[in-house]
């Protein structure tokens, strides 16, 4: 049962990030019905509010590109940018193996 999966930390700029993990959770909503996608979890870091952390896990990486095509998605993500301090750190690629909450 190997899928794809991504970890990724994204840093606000300081006090925004509020407001980019309500971003990101709209993003967690747009790609609730998307083919492949099993999680999309967002969690702000407990010791600092302005680190968010991202979870991902799909079918395939090529349902995780495509959910990337999507206008609403792109949109989404041209809001957030500008929030950032500095490039996303992480996004480091898994292969998930299974576990809680996965068939």
């Amino acid at each position: 049962m190997s899928k794809y999966g991504l970890y990724g930390k994204l840093k606000a700029q300081s006090g925004k990030g509020g407001e980019l993990a309500a971003i990101l959770l709209e993003a967690a909503e747009l790609v609730r019905p998307a083919p492949g996608c099993h999680i999309y979890l967002i969690g702000k870091d407990a010791q600092d509010g302005d680190t968010v952390w991202v979870t991902e896990v799909w079918d395939s990486k090529q349902d995780h590109d495509d959910s990337l095509k999507a206008d609403a998605v792109r949109q989404l993500i041209a809001r957030a940018m500008p929030l950032l301090d500095g490039r996303p750190e992480g996004g480091t690629v898994l292969e998930v193996l299974g576990g809680v909450g996965l068939e």
